[in-house]
């Protein structure tokens, strides 16, 4: 009796602490779309893709935790304005139109088919123009990793929705961006990633490759797959096989160790949305999924010696922060699917290991979140200069559910 009275005491204080949480959700992302010309005509529009897939991600959320359809109203609306906007050239720029170089009509019809801009205050730079590192971070173009994030989110409203157009919207532009951003010295060679190209895809302006990006483009085709294959009416111009071949490869033998804290918590993310392929599309990548966890625990353990949430605010990024907060809730929820992955005993118990050593790090999510939401830390210019990406992470931090899920 004892015991059922202080289960029940148990989950009514679980059930308040959701309810605040998504009390402070909501205000922040109502705050947001305020802010940033989604909700009046007033306001002109200020799109920028990262922020807003984690923004559609949070207003899904907020409509399976609330049932309210204003959310899923609101998400749908930010997808046209991020195609209206993002999905054609700059007011500065002398070309016009869709950047996909599509007529009007056919543009909306298929607003992803030439990629989708950052939405960075300055203009790309041109061929001619000298390449300057520094600058380069406030120049538009295409991000790649940015355009997985938008696929992402674009996968979500399909599967809310139930809308499949969604879904094509989103292959369409993993085609594309994959099409724009991967290339090979020779017919051989394993194929490559540039990390930035121009708004129209037409010439690399950072040539590098991302660290995570072929692994981001690996489990996020996988998905935008996964969705396809229930529609009844897919068709071949929708198959990701060949792309998912080329990211496959392009991951073999890579070191995804890293202790910058958005990256940890990407990684962390990616190793939950893998076991959740594995568990739910029999997808056999569970020597990919230890990979991915022994590099999270090498990487958390050189942050965690770094001790870098002991730095004054103006000395942080809460973004990059509440990146890593993101991904640690993914740990134990990882953790209750590895019994789940249909495979041996050995590598279950292997996989189990794994996770069981980064539960210890799962605290550092709370100090994170909890620092970022006091006023006087939103009050340094670290918070300010960055806002509406702050605002948002810190919501998905607050309810990760809507970006973690596949």
């Amino acid at each position: 009796m004892h015991g059922t009275i202080m289960n029940g005491k148990h989950t009514r204080g679980i059930k308040m602490e959701q309810n605040a949480s998504t009390s402070i959700v909501r205000e922040i992302m109502m705050e947001y779309a305020d802010l940033t010309g989604l909700l009046s005509d007033k306001v002109a529009p200020r799109r920028y893709l990262w922020t807003d897939a984690f923004a559609i991600c949070n207003f899904l959320e907020l409509y399976h935790q609330t049932g309210d359809d204003h959310f899923i109203e609101l998400a749908l609306h930010l997808v046209g304005q991020v195609h209206h906007v993002l999905g054609q050239h700059r007011n500065d720029d002398p070309r016009t139109g869709w950047i996909s170089g599509l007529d009007e009509q056919e543009g909306r019809m298929h607003p992803t088919r030439g990629g989708l801009r950052i939405g960075k205050g300055m203009n790309e730079r041109r061929p001619n123009e000298l390449y300057n590192a520094q600058l380069e971070w406030d120049r538009d173009g295409q991000y790649y990793h940015y355009l997985t994030k938008w696929m992402h989110a674009l996968n979500l409203v399909s599967q809310v929705t139930r809308e499949s157009t969604y879904n094509r919207w989103a292959i369409e532009l993993a085609k594309t961006a994959h099409a724009g951003f991967t290339y090979s010295y020779s017919f051989r060679q394993q194929k490559r990633m540039y990390w930035k190209m121009s708004i129209d895809l037409s010439y690399p302006l950072v040539s590098s490759m991302g660290h995570h990006d072929p692994l981001d483009g690996f489990i996020t085709y996988r998905e935008l797959q996964a969705t396809a294959a229930k529609d009844s009416k897919k068709s071949r111009e929708l198959d990701l096989s060949e792309e998912i071949t080329d990211m496959a490869d392009m991951c073999k033998g890579e070191s995804w160790a890293t202790d910058d804290p958005l990256g940890l918590g990407e990684l962390l993310s990616a190793a939950y949305k893998l076991t959740q392929l594995i568990v739910n599309e029999d997808l056999e990548q569970t020597d990919l999924l230890d990979i991915l966890l022994n590099a999270a625990r090498i990487g958390l353990l050189s942050y965690e010696r770094r001790n870098p949430l002991t730095l004054p605010a103006d000395y942080r990024l809460a973004f990059r922060e509440l990146g890593l907060s993101i991904g640690l809730h993914a740990i134990e929820k990882l953790l209750g699917l590895i019994w789940q992955t249909p495979h041996d005993f050995k590598m279950k118990h292997r996989l189990q290991s794994r996770a069981e050593d980064l539960l210890r790090y799962v605290p550092l999510g709370d100090i994170i979140e909890k620092y970022w939401h006091e006023p006087k830390n939103r009050n340094a210019e670290s918070w300010t200069a960055h806002r509406d990406i702050n605002m948002v992470m810190l919501a998905t931090s607050l309810a990760p559910d809507g970006y973690l899920s596949i």
